[in-house]
């Protein structure tokens, strides 16, 4: 016997399918620009994100009108069924008894009711996110790395994530320091050039002042870069600094070359 597809498994299907048109189209959007265009690359990417970002937005408004269609169809049929059986009783000359719910039937319409609220939550906070903070930032960085033929390398956010994107540029230029030898030459350097860091250090509750490598170079999405360490005259490793990438705070990732432009496997 065949199965009867219910509306959110076609909408999922519908979906599934728009992902895998649109990532064709941006496949031969890539195939036709030659690899050393790169002004017409860059504005490539621009077009993807938006692309991305439309479509997403759209299955998001998709999925939350259905949600409400099918609570709505629920609410009328549930009250279609009441009314039918209330009126059969009657023909019947039946006592009418209002019908009990069991724990567990409540416990399940419980159950379903905070789904469909998350699933809601979820989708406004997505949407939220393609016009929020986080999102406008990761499309300027992308922008500033692509001029300079760069591409974000993401740092897990564990709490370590400056040492360990310092790090991986490291190792990229042949280095075999590890995270714990820079946590120590870190805190070996600080203590020995004390006065340097003092202005820095400040009582959180008075703001008084506490009393008594190689060069960096951080990329923002809203300033300019920030160099630390140019008297050495080295080329720099180079971080990416994130304001906005995490609910809980800033975060580092590290920097590789621009391979191709960035896609995302959705199916």
């Amino acid at each position: 016997m065949e199965e009867i597809e219910t509306e959110e498994e076609k909408l999922f299907k519908k979906h599934r399918k728009e992902r895998k048109e649109l990532q064709a189209k941006i496949q031969a959007m890539k195939n036709a620009v030659a690899k050393n265009d790169k002004k017409r690359r860059k504005q490539l990417v621009e077009e993807v994100a938006k692309f991305e970002a439309e479509l997403e937005l759209r299955h998001e408004e998709e999925l939350k009108q259905l949600t409400r269609s099918l609570d709505k169809s629920s609410t009328v049929g549930s009250c279609a069924n009441g009314f039918a059986n209330l009126e059969l009783e009657i023909e019947n000359g039946k006592a009418i008894k209002p019908s009990r719910v069991s724990k567990a039937q409540k416990r399940r319409e419980k159950k379903a009711a905070q789904d469909r609220e998350r699933e809601e939550r979820i989708a406004e906070a997505e949407i939220e996110n393609l016009k929020g903070a986080r999102h406008l930032e990761n499309q300027k960085l992308a922008e500033i790395l692509a001029k300079r033929q760069l591409q974000i390398k993401q740092i897990p956010s564990d709490g370590h994530c400056m040492y360990k994107a310092i790090e991986d540029q490291l190792k990229q230029q042949g280095s075999l320091l590890t995270l714990a030898d820079l946590r120590t030459q870190a805190a070996e350097y600080m203590r020995s050039h004390a006065d340097d860091f003092l202005p820095f250090l400040t009582n959180c509750n008075t703001g008084d002042m506490y009393t008594p490598v190689q060069n960096v170079e951080v990329i923002q999405a809203d300033s300019t870069p920030i160099t630390v360490g140019e008297e050495y005259g080295k080329k720099p490793i180079i971080l990416v600094y994130m304001r906005h990438a995490y609910g809980l705070g800033e975060h580092y990732n590290s920097i590789e070359q621009l391979t191709d432009l960035p896609t995302e496997d959705v199916c």
